[in-house]
């Protein structure tokens, strides 16, 4: 049994309280162009002046070790007009010099996050380059560690870093993964990040899925705004439901493509297969009624194998981020060939559902020569700033047509 959840929060009270580290990216490589450090301040300058009065904050330096630049001592600052002007002074203590090891900062976070109750627990992470500086174990293992403790935007500015590290990062936490090809535009972007942090009005929410005796859950997957595999992050909930992690909500919507194996029953039948509530952190129930999926035994050949318009759409979705990601590697690979089939199915895919984003990403990678039949060349020379773009955005989908 196939269901598309759609999950609303509408009229949440941002009056509660948030946390909120900055965390920049300081290693050497920030000086080549050194236009990048100084975007950098400038950036982390306006996040700072988006924070809403009474927002508990940080902002800590990343290289091969992480430092707090303000206010220090293993605490967070309470945003007001003077310590916003104090943290502002203090920007002038990021200066690039040492390597990266990202591991360090998520952790002089968490450390720094632990410190506040605050509902909304947020990090925002810059980097420039790839985290050569310590074994990708010890990322992951701080990864983990950090997961469930606060979420976290991350942010790849310019061209040396490693796609897979920043998704990684935004995935594990649950937050959102972006390229700023551009230095310039990265004040922009965090204004806008720190702007949907402060609209945030609850946090750690999680989807509990119930099923019957006999029921069993094969996936759980939230397929917009972005696709990401929720399945292995189940926490069992007794009995019989398992919760899986969504992160902070504001004002918004979701999808999730759920997947249950239900026993086999008699014609004419019919069951409930899943109900499916939010809780909040304590396991309260947060969401106003349920959602309740049903499974109907059907000896109709035309009904049993008719697939929702919903349950395609999304389906074509994660095909799509899924045939990116294997065409992205195929022409790091080498593989023409395999990366032209690829993104040629991936061509076709945005054409059908009307994904136009995804279409002008991959109209700067292939030449396009019928989009519904998905036949396409591999362009001779593609900006590497281009090529970044897609893999990075090959998540993110479009809402189902009404």
């Amino acid at each position: 049994m196939h269901a598309i959840v759609t999950v609303t929060a509408t009229g949440g009270d941002r009056s509660s309280d948030a946390a909120v580290v900055i965390m920049v990216d300081c290693s050497g490589s920030m000086n080549y162009p050194s236009a990048k450090m100084d975007a950098a301040r400038r950036a982390t300058e306006a996040a700072l002046d988006t924070l809403r009065d009474g927002t508990a904050f940080a902002v800590v330096a990343g290289t091969h070790r992480a430092r707090e630049v303000y206010p220090g001592g293993g605490r967070l600052a309470v945003a007001d007009a003077a310590t916003r002007a104090a943290a502002r002074r203090s920007l002038g203590g990021l200066t690039a010099d040492g390597g990266t090891a990202i591991s360090t900062w998520l952790l002089l976070a968490d450390r720094l996050l632990a410190t506040s109750g605050a509902a909304v627990r947020h990090g925002l992470l810059l980097t420039d380059g790839r985290n050569e500086h310590e074994e990708p174990e010890r990322l992951r293992a701080a990864l983990e560690r950090c997961a469930g403790h606060f979420t976290c935007d991350a942010r790849g500015v310019g061209t040396d870093w490693e796609v897979r590290e920043v998704t990684e990062i935004a995935g594990t936490l649950l937050g959102s993964a972006d390229i700023v090809a551009e230095p310039e535009d990265l004040t922009a972007d965090f204004t806008a990040m720190m702007e949907a942090v402060m609209g945030k009005g609850i946090g750690d929410v999680s989807l509990r899925l119930w099923t019957p005796l006999g029921a069993s859950v094969r996936y759980v997957k939230q397929v917009a705004p972005a696709v990401a595999d929720l399945t292995g992050r189940r926490a069992e909930a007794p009995p019989r439901a398992g919760d899986y992690p969504t992160g902070s909500w504001g004002e918004e919507s979701r999808d999730y493509h759920l997947s249950v194996r239900v026993p086999p029953c008699d014609v004419g039948q019919e069951m409930l297969a899943a109900r499916v509530s939010l809780v909040g952190p304590d396991g309260v129930t947060v969401s106003a009624r349920p959602g309740l999926v049903r499974a109907v035994w059907t000896a109709d050949p035309a009904a049993a194998t008719a697939l929702h318009p919903q349950v395609a759409h999304y389906t074509g979705q994660e095909e799509l981020a899924r045939v990116i990601q294997q065409g992205v590697d195929l022409r790091k690979r080498g593989d023409t060939a395999g990366a032209a089939a690829r993104l040629g199915r991936a061509v076709q895919l945005a054409h059908v559902s009307g994904h136009e984003q995804t279409s002008q990403l991959l109209a700067k990678v292939v030449d396009v020569e019928d989009a519904a039949t998905g036949t396409v060349r591999l362009k001779a020379k593609v900006a590497e700033a281009d090529a970044m773009t897609l893999e990075t955005r090959s998540t993110k989908t479009v809402r189902v047509k009404k």
